[in-house]
């Protein structure tokens, strides 16, 4: 059946690329809702945005949500991974500001709250949508594929010059908890140069390597004082983006996402290709069987991992 959150969870923090202070609320929502935010800080025009794939704005460095008023939600990708991991189905996500807080650089932070504040069952059954036909969309040397499975299985492979990152690959079934075991704790990453080039540019102003980020110079690794993680947590963070990402569908994927290289505009223009051809899906009501195989069913707070 669909959840949402027994109760308000406040979040405090900074956005990555902003460096500015930012609050968001997550609200329990009623059956059949959906996720939306809400920018609480604007006093004219259009403050709601659905968390939905076709007002995505194609971008390199976050998800960004625009409405037809020009109101916009970015970085929002962390907090989506957390609550399609968590299987909240319905929630309103207050926010006084344009970018959702980045906290630790990874989803921890969201997932411990969600798993503390209890999830309520709201009696209706859950719509997945369901792969029926393989879509696949390129650019370059990156692609990104969705085939038909019984559940939702994540196959990313990343590969960077930087001697610390190198060529990485991990396939998980997202099923049994394994988003909150496997991939909730890890945090977003990038290159030392990339660093500098987004700062000239006005962006990553509130990223700070160890706290709410991993940086890469070639074989250095800048992350604090422990380090990684987990040995290969770049790879495992672009899966963690890709879940959050993949649910902007608007509902469970059941399907396998395979990414090459890929990052959120490639998984955003996946989206517009399934979504765009009828033949390629169909939405389902979830049977308690095919519930129990989605991302968040049966996630308990003693799968969460330690955090460093």
């Amino acid at each position: 059946m669909q959840n949402t959150i027994k109760s308000s969870i406040r979040f405090v923090g900074v956005g990555l690329h902003s460096g500015k202070p930012v609050r968001m609320t997550l609200e329990p929502a009623s059956a059949g809702y959906g996720i939306w935010f809400q920018r609480t800080d604007l006093l004219e025009g259009d403050q709601m945005l659905p968390a939905r794939w076709d007002i995505v704005e194609q971008s390199p460095l976050c998800t960004k949500l625009v409405n037809a008023s020009g109101v916009s939600v970015s970085t929002i990708e962390h907090i989506m991974a957390a609550l399609a991991g968590c299987g909240v189905h319905n929630v309103l996500i207050r926010i006084d500001g344009p970018e959702v807080p980045i906290m630790d650089g990874s989803s921890a932070a969201f997932v411990k709250s969600i798993l503390a504040c209890g999830l309520a069952n709201q009696g209706q059954p859950i719509r997945a949508i369901q792969v029926l036909k393989s879509v696949r969309v390129e650019r370059d040397d990156a692609w990104a594929e969705l085939h038909p499975a019984e559940n939702l299985e994540i196959d990313f492979q990343i590969d960077f010059d930087d001697e610390a990152i190198g060529v990485q690959h991990r396939v998980l079934n997202m099923a049994n908890g394994s988003f909150v075991r496997e991939l909730s704790n890890c945090r977003t990453f990038c290159r030392r140069a990339d660093v500098e080039y987004m700062q000239s540019h006005g962006l990553a102003l509130g990223g700070i390597p160890g706290e709410n980020a991993i940086v890469f110079d070639g074989a250095r690794i800048e992350s604090g004082e422990l380090g990684l993680r987990q040995t290969d947590e770049p790879v495992r963070h672009k899966m963690l983006d890709a879940l959050g990402d993949l649910y902007t569908a608007g509902a469970p994927i059941l399907g396998r996402y395979v990414g090459h290289r890929s990052g959120h505009a490639m998984t955003n223009k996946l989206l517009r290709a399934l979504l765009s051809d009828p033949t390629a899906y169909k939405f389902i009501e979830c049977s308690p069987e095919t519930a129990a195989r989605l991302p968040g069913a049966g996630v308990r707070m003693a799968e969460m991992p330690a955090v460093a």
